[in-house]
């Protein structure tokens, strides 16, 4: 089928791509916030098409996906035809509510929209009243022969913008943390903190295999990407217990989490001495994310989600799915 979805989140919209569907994203001058395309950094499959703005209207879809708020109440209408209005919609939630966390009522209010989110925390936190709600979890790829190895003694974080999103994304617990243990942010504006600066999505797994564990700062938001693609490594995590970290990594068998910022310290101190405890977590995170964040079944998710949106089925090519997700994890 033909989708037409917007750039909001890179790594995502690469995930994304491994649905067997054409997506098509549109790119305006300058690419504005939503308007990024095919960005580089990534290497995006031929069923990604950069589209300009201004032609959206005049092309054949099939589908809209939705992925912001802005999307659903301005870009729909400055881009798209009265009749692409009309067409099976997706709306994709990122994040759990920010304004109230179980009272906040979702921008989407349509028994006609499919609102998918990234986990089940997220499905539970918000309040999506008429609307039908489904959860397809994470899927995530590294690349061939790229192994956890553990050899360098610190601590690896990655968040974009850690310096300029406050408590929510932790940056007081970073920077309380990396006082008494080694750690390393990477990220866009990382550097500002002296961090290493902003690594291109293919390159962070390379980076990421040399550090001993992967700590995960944020308080509240959604279950990040780069915690999948960590534990898909080998990597243990450490992190704080809140929204879906604490469900996704199992205290003593894929790494740590807790509550205590104090006790988490300590757990990174036990790693840093322990190669062997680290590499054994790390075998642990391995086993739960080839399970969990299987591209394959995530692309079978979304190949679900858009055909029953859409109302009709696709006849896919045999073998079209393990082709376009890359194969065996």
């Amino acid at each position: 089928m033909r989708v037409l979805t917007w750039h909001v989140h890179g790594s995502y919209l690469y995930y994304l791509a491994h649905a067997p569907h054409d997506f098509y994203v549109p790119v305006k001058q300058g690419r504005p916030e939503g308007y990024g395309g095919r960005a580089r950094g990534f290497d995006w499959p031929a069923n990604v098409h950069d589209v300009p703005a201004a032609q959206v209207g005049k092309i054949e879809l099939d589908c809209v996906l939705f992925q912001s708020k802005r999307n659903y109440l301005v870009d729909q209408h400055e881009i798209l035809s009265g009749a692409q209005r009309r067409l099976p919609r997706i709306y994709l939630e990122h994040d759990p509510p920010r304004a109230h966390p179980t009272d906040t009522r979702h921008v989407v209010d349509d028994p006609d929209v499919l609102l998918v989110h990234v986990t089940s925390f997220n499905e539970l936190m918000w309040d999506a009243g008429r609307t039908p709600t489904r959860v397809i979890e994470h899927g995530v790829i590294v690349p061939d022969g790229v192994e956890y190895r553990g050899d360098l003694a610190r601590g690896l974080v990655v968040v974009n913008g850690l310096p300029s999103r406050g408590r929510r994304l932790g940056v007081d617990v970073f920077e309380r943390t990396r006082r008494e243990v080694p750690l390393d942010l990477a990220g866009m504006g990382s550097e500002k903190v002296g961090g290493l600066g902003e690594v291109g999505h293919a390159q962070l797994p390379r980076l990421a295999a040399g550090y001993r564990f992967f700590f995960n700062p944020i308080r509240y938001t959604s279950l990040g990407l780069a915690v999948c693609e960590a534990m898909t490594l080998g990597q243990p995590i450490v992190g704080l217990a809140t929204t879906e970290m604490s469900v996704v990594v199992e205290n003593g068998v894929s790494g740590f989490v807790d509550t205590s910022v104090g006790r988490l310290i300590g757990r990174m101190r036990e790693l840093l001495a322990d190669r062997n405890l680290a590499r054994r977590l790390g075998e642990g995170a391995r086993r739960f994310a080839r399970e969990r964040f299987d591209i394959r079944r995530f692309a079978r998710d979304w190949d679900a989600a858009i055909r029953d949106v859409a109302g009709r089925r696709v006849t896919a090519v045999p073998g079209a799915l393990s082709a376009v997700a890359g194969g065996s994890p």
